[in-house]
């Protein structure tokens, strides 16, 4: 005879991550933020002790902080709670996206999954000469020398590019210090590997940027046996899902262009 509840299966949590990675700017909002997550890995690692936590990410990345605290996060929680975790990519793991990846302690891609662009990037636009054209007058008051630095409508200064591209550096070699903590040993001897490119699944395994090609239920079960999936991911408001809001629009457009990037259209 069954006993409810007595005769559970072991379980894997599965976290999906999807989208773009930036800290929300109101409860609901999307994307992929550490306030908006804790709630949810908070569950995922605790509830009903699960053998191991599956991430299942599909981001071109984002915020380079709100990707450092989520990876944190996961690590903390992983070694606190000693449930290992394995990432899972669909389409995308770029950028802000693979270095979430690169909190789990295997990672595993489908054969035409876009992993790596490890990379930083900054971009914008000038009008200098539209506004020039038009006649409009730009009027800028500011209380130190730096404060309107890199404005769009004022022609660039090669101090201020010199400035952010340092910023970037900074930043850039933050990545690439994860990266190499988290991956080691298992990375190839290739210069790219840090320049911003991206590959395809099977070359990001000969490049040790993944562990293997696999799917999520077979390589979990082969692994951890005849167990359930209890699966976690960000609710969205109803009016969201639908698109009946003007930020609903503009992070679609936003999220559109990301994956674009990548060749991947969504």
């Amino acid at each position: 005879m069954k006993i409810p509840f007595l005769n559970r299966k072991p379980s894997v949590a599965v976290i999906r991550l999807q989208g773009l990675i930036g800290a929300a700017s109101r409860p609901g909002a999307a994307g992929l933020s550490d306030a908006g997550l804790q709630p949810l890995l908070d569950r995922a690692f605790t509830r009903r002790k699960p053998l191991a936590v599956a991430l299942v990410i599909n981001s071109p990345g984002g915020s380079p902080v709100q990707s450092s605290l989520i990876g944190a996060r996961i690590r903390r929680l992983s070694e606190q709670h000693k449930v290992p975790v394995h990432a899972f990519v669909e389409d995308v793991a770029a950028s802000g996206g693979y270095w979430l990846a690169c909190a789990a302690d295997r990672i595993w891609a489908d054969d035409s999954s876009i992993l790596g662009s490890i990379g930083v990037i900054s971009a914008g636009f000038g009008f200098t000469d539209l506004i020039e054209r038009w006649g409009i007058e730009r009027r800028v008051h500011t209380a130190g020398r730096s404060k309107s630095q890199l404005d769009p409508f004022r022609p660039e200064k090669p101090e201020d590019v010199e400035r952010l591209d340092g910023i970037l550096d900074t930043i850039h070699e933050t990545f690439r210090d994860h990266v190499l903590a988290r991956r080691g040993e298992k990375l190839a001897d290739d210069p790219d590997l840090f320049t911003g490119a991206f590959w395809t699944g099977r070359r990001a395994v000969d490049l040790g940027l993944a562990d293997g090609i696999a799917h999520l239920e077979p390589k979990m079960r082969e692994l951890f046996g005849d167990v359930r999936f209890e699966r976690y991911g960000i609710r969205q408001p109803w009016y969201r899902r639908f698109g009946l809001s003007a930020e609903a629009l503009m992070g679609a457009a936003d999220e559109r262009a990301a994956f674009a990037r990548f060749g991947i259209s969504r």
